[in-house]
């Protein structure tokens, strides 16, 4: 298994030694997008819940190489003629829970169709395993890159037939979906935009991860905002330095060379998310508002 990853999910644990198994009984998952995953930390009271009110949220499926996808989709109730902005959002380790579909939804509030795909479904449920090493061992090295990027692809296709304008496309995606903002942003040519939230640069090669964004670089389709935090335990700075070099030196690549980064000093893996004790509120807010600006000057909106 991939040491960077093994050291960047390490970041998401909490140091209790309390067991997850027997974490939210009383809310499992039962449908993509409700409740949280067992393996991530407790849920604590900040966890922010984002209304419905002008928007709504379901759950689709769309067909990717045969195999039915799961999603969460939010989007206003009313669409434009001309469609609407679209948003793929790539979730954590722990796949399409709470957290991400609320995400959803705070892009539902600001006019996108947004679509988080349940990445994970062919390999499993994450929710039904208890710790972090047997989610990257049992889940996450069973989802290979490349189908990953052909489950976008088929989310894009999707979002063009019910109401969404794929002229106007961003990705973004936190931890695990991070790294894979990077990379759609480097394979996919209607992606506009990429909003990276901590997402690992660097990493072993595998036969699920053959590459990674670092060696993307030069053929970059669009820019990408990465955020990231000098506190990580998991991605080092020196991992996005060679990410900021590897775009530095794709001279010839517009989307490289208008990729820019955002490092907050103190903030650790996963200060986006706030249901956990890693969310930092400053950090979390000011790259809310960056994610959004950086979407608009890019067109995508």
């Amino acid at each position: 298994m991939d040491n960077n990853l093994i050291k960047e999910a390490q970041s998401l644990i909490n140091p209790s030694p309390t067991t997850r198994r027997d974490f939210l009984k009383s809310a499992a998952v039962t449908s993509i997008g409700v409740g949280y995953v067992t393996a991530a930390e407790p849920v604590i009271a900040q966890a922010i819940k984002t209304d419905f009110e002008g928007i709504k949220g379901e759950e689709i499926t769309f067909t990717s190489q045969g195999f039915s996808v799961p999603a969460y989709v939010a989007r206003p109730t009313k669409t434009p003629k001309n469609g609407l902005p679209v948003v793929i959002v790539a979730s954590e380790i722990f796949g399409v829970h709470e957290y991400i579909a609320d995400v959803a939804r705070r892009f539902a509030k600001q006019g996108y169709l947004a679509i988080a795909p349940e990445f994970f479904v062919r390999a499993g449920d994450p929710n039904t395993l208890g710790t972090v090493a047997e989610i990257l061992k049992e889940i996450v090295g069973k989802t290979p890159d490349d189908q990953v990027m052909a489950d976008i692809q088929a989310a894009i296709d999707w979002a063009g037939k019910n109401g969404g304008d794929v002229k106007r496309l961003g990705v973004t995606g936190f931890c695990w979906g991070g790294r894979i903002t990077w990379l759609a942003s480097a394979k996919i040519p209607q992606v506009k935009a990429g909003v990276a939230w901590y997402g690992r640069v660097v990493g072993d090669k595998t036969a699920s991860n053959p590459s990674h964004p670092v060696d993307h670089a030069a053929e970059m389709k669009a820019p990408v905002l990465g955020l990231y935090g000098a506190a990580d335990t998991g991605i080092s700075l020196e991992s996005v330095d060679l990410m900021k070099q590897a775009l530095a030196a794709a001279k010839n690549n517009k989307a490289a060379q208008a990729s820019k980064f955002e490092v907050y000093p103190e903030a650790p893996h996963a200060f986006h998310a706030d249901y956990r004790a890693t969310y930092r509120e400053g950090p979390a807010k000011d790259g809310w508002v960056k994610c959004l600006a950086w979407f608009k000057q890019q067109g995508v909106v």
